[in-house]
This record gives structure tokens, C-alpha cells and sequence, in this order.
């Protein structure tokens, strides 16, 4: 069975099937940075690091492009707040971004494109769409005509109607119909750019479009985000390629649910937040990672500091298990790449059904066991497939246990330890535990 994958455009199950065999292009959807990203935040940045991984271990090549939203109206009144110039505001919190990244074990996209490098590109993309009727500028501001879509809605999967008593969708007389979004906006704050329709900034729902079209050149396989991008900012994606591109810029959709803190919804706003930068060190995000990895994607759910000691428990098993797994090998000189081919194929298989995280956990949770039984019966060979699966399998995942092999001085002292442990010799013991104590070896 190949891999399965839930569509948002369809709203149902489908069997993904890249438009290039052999390759896939991926676009997510990243910051505005004006502020320091929440552990809410870095639910996309872990799940879509773990897809590309899993792309990847299934033998696609994958292009995995993001943004940087760097001129946006959170932006501008946070340079006024703390007065400093916009990209003063974006370059410091780009970095905070980028450690926050790497802090829950993710890489950093293949492609990462900034704003305002589109500026050019973006405003010759809204000249097209005026000279087609799907938009119009009145007094210095652009706007999209939603009723030129007759599909508006196919994302959110509702109709106009729905959409415009649904969503909260400011009062602008300028506009010819509520659901209209801006394209471009005349400002006199901030920073702005020239263009033929005076001067201004682009509205947000454009940048990811051009960015698309001018990395890609094409319709994209993946599309994701949160799942509050679904509507509008998704939506209003879709409305923008449809009527130049005649396609709905990505063949799948795909949305992580949003995550909550003890029951209630983070929000920077609400100041009930906890920052990734405030986290610990790297070991507490990557024990945050595991928590969002083993959550199924597009589910809601609410993250407690009891969630959080339970899977630090997990972490602690896994890595004693990992590491003793390891010395034990060095200890038996065993160097081989054997997996155990059935859970390797097991973990293909719940994989493949829509990232099945919560039988691969429960499958790792085994094979740990396993190999704790290979290094107490001194089995090397069961050892060392047990482990190689488990480090495949880890590796898709992005879940680092920070356990590295012993240097030659470390095994000696780690091989005199476990002779001197046998022979009951606990004086000697103890000595040799000291120093790999001293090492953080146990």
C-alpha cells in the first residue's frame, strides 16, 4: 500500500500521487516575524519537517519551500512599539525563529523566500488580475473580486453566503462585496512601496501565491499550514491562482490542528503562551517534539505539563535503551547495517495511513523492548538489527536522544567497568564509574 494522505481540498482520504514521479514540491506556509514563535506555532514546524523526512525515507526527492513574511501590519507596529525600523523587527525575530527551529529538532526548509523580494513580482501579479476583472483598485487600494470565483469556498467547503455570515470581515465601504480581500494597501505608515496604484504594501494572501509560481513554476504537490490559515488566508490562495493560473495552486491539502494550552486557545494576544526560546535547552524541545509528534496531525488537542512529563519519561526509556544498546554493540565490535524488515515494513504501513503516529509509537515502544532483552542475553546480531530499526525509525521522525559512541579511551574504561561489575570487584567498579560519570556516559 502506498502512502495515504488527507486532502483538505477534497475532504477525504486519497492515495498521493506526486504530479512529477520520483519528486516533490512543497510549500508551508512560515512565520510573520514579529514575535517569538509559541509551542502552538511549532506544531506545523515539526509536523512538515517530519513529512519531508518521511518523503524522503520513501525515495521522493523533495523541494520543501517556505516564507518569511517580513512586511505585514503586526510588523509595522511593532517596529513603533519598540522603535526600531521594520526590518530591524524581522531580521531579530527571523533569528529567534530559526533557533526555535532547530530547538525542536527541525531543519530549515530547502527554499526560504522573503516578502519583500516579491514586491516587483507581486505587483505585476495584481496588474494582471486588474486587467482581467479580477480585481479592482479604488483610491489607492486594490481589491480581489470574490464573485469571479465560482468555487470560492471549495477549501472551507462552504458557499459565499456561509462565508460572509461566518467570518469576522471588516466594515469597508470601498469594497463591492464584504468577502473581498485586499490585494494591495494604500498606507502612509511604515514602510511602503511605489507602484501603479499608488503607494502602499501587498496584501498578505498574495505573497505565498507569487512566491509559489516564481520557485515552482508550477502547481505544487503540497500545500500546508495551520489550520487556521484554512480560511481565509488558504482559501483566499486558491481564489488568486484559479484566476490566473486556472488551477488550485496545490494538488493536496494539507492542515495540523491547532494546539491549546490546558484547555484554552494560545494566543500571543491573550498572553497565555509558552515561547519555544523559554524552553530549557535543546533536550526539553526535543522532548516538546516527541508530544507533537506522536499527537495525530490534524487533531486539536491541549498540551498540559502533565502531557509534557509523560513523554519525558518515554524520552528517558528510549534513551537508556538506545544508548546501552549502542555500547554494547562497540563493546561486541558489531558493525552492521541489518534491519528487522517486518517492523521496518510495519512502520511503513502505519505511515502510510495519513502518518498513523500512534501505532508507530506503540511499535517503537516494542522494538525498545526488544533490544533490552538483546543486551541482556548478550544477543549481538538481534542487538544490533533492533537498534539499526530503531535509529531508522527515530531518524524519520526527527527525535534525536543526544547519545553519541564511545571514543576508544571511553570504550576501554566502559569495558573494564562491565569486567570488573562481573568479577564483583566493586572497588575497581566504582573507580571506572567515576569517570564515565564525569562523561555523562551514565
Amino acid at each position: 500500500m502506498g502512502l495515504k494522505i488527507y486532502n483538505s481540498l477534497s475532504n477525504q482520504m486519497e492515495e498521493f500521487k506526486p504530479i512529477h514521479e520520483g519528486k516533490v514540491n512543497m510549500y508551508v506556509c512560515g512565520p510573520t516575524v514579529y514575535n517569538h514563535i509559541h509551542i502552538g506555532n511549532a506544531r506545523p514546524v515539526v509536523f512538515y519537517d517530519m513529512l519531508k523526512n518521511y518523503l524522503e525515507f520513501l525515495g521522493y526527492q523533495v523541494t520543501y519551500a517556505s516564507n518569511i513574511t517580513d512586511v505585514d501590519d503586526k510588523i509595522i507596529n511593532q517596529a513603533i512599539a519598540e522603535h526600531k525600523t521594520e526590518k530591524e523587527i524581522a531580521a531579530y525575530y527571523e533569528k529567534s525563529y530559526f533557533e526555535a527551529v532547530e530547538k525542536v529538532g527541525s531543519k530549515r526548509p530547502d527554499v526560504v523566500s522573503y516578502a519583500t523580494d516579491y514586491i516587483e513580482e507581486m505587483i505585476h501579479f495584481i496588474e494582471a488580475l486588474i486587467e482581467k476583472g479580477f480585481a479592482y483598485e479604488v483610491d489607492g487600494d486594490v481589491f480581489f473580486r470574490v464573485k469571479c470565483i465560482p468555487d470560492y469556498g471549495c477549501l472551507s467547503n462552504q458557499v459565499s453566503e456561509d462565508l460572509e455570515q461566518g467570518a469576522r470581515i471588516s466594515i469597508n465601504e470601498k469594497k463591492e462585496n464584504p468577502l473581498d480581500f485586499s490585494l494591495w494597501k494604500k498606507t502612509e505608515i511604515g514602510v511602503k512601496w511605489n507602484s501603479p496604484f499608488g503607494e502602499g504594501r501587498p496584501g498578505w494572501h498574495t505573497e505565498c501565491v507569487v512566491m509559489n509560481r516564481k520557485i515552482f513554476g508550477e502547481e505544487i504537490d503540497i500545500h500546508g499550514g495551520g489550520m487556521d490559515l484554512k480560511f481565509p488566508h488558504h482559501e483566499n490562495e486558491i481564489a488568486q491562482s484559479e484566476a490566473l493560473y486556472h488551477n488550485h495552486l496545490a494538488k493536496y491539502w494539507m492542515h495540523v490542528g491547532r494546539l491549546e494550552l490546558e484547555g484554552h486557545k494560545m494566543s500571543k494576544s491573550l498572553h497565555n503562551v509558552i515561547f519555544v526560546k523559554d524552553l530549557e535547552n535543546n533536550r526539553t524541545g526535543m522532548i516538546l517534539r516527541m508530544v507533537l509528534v506522536f499527537t495525530p496531525y490534524r487533531n486539536n488537542f491541549s498540551y498540559s505539563e502533565e502531557i509534557y512529563t509523560q513523554y519525558e519519561k518515554i524520552f528517558d526509556k528510549w534513551q537508556r535503551a538506545y544508548k546501552q544498546g549502542l555500547y554494547e554493540l562497540q563493546l561486541q565490535g558489531i558493525e552492521d547495517k541489518q534491519v528487522v524488515a517486518a517492523d521496518i515494513e510495519a512502520f511503513k504501513e502505519y505511515m502510510n495511513q495519513d502518518l498513523n503516529v500512534q501505532n508507530v509509537m506503540m511499535l517503537i515502544e516494542q522494538v525498545v523492548k526488544d533490544i533490552n532483552i538483546a543486551i541482556r542475553t548478550k544477543d549481538g546480531m538481534s542487538l544490533c538489527a533492533k537498534w539499526n530499526t530503531l535509529d531508522t525509525m527515530l531518524k524519520v521522525l526527527g527525535i534525536n536522544l543526544f547519545v553519541n559512541p564511545l571514543t576508544e579511551e571511553q570504550l576501554e574504561v566502559y569495558k573494564k567497568w562491565n569486567e570488573a561489575r562481573a568479577a564483583k570487584d566493586f572497588s575497581a567498579a566504582d573507580q571506572y564509574r567515576q569517570r564515565l560519570m564525569e562523561w555523562h556516559l551514565v
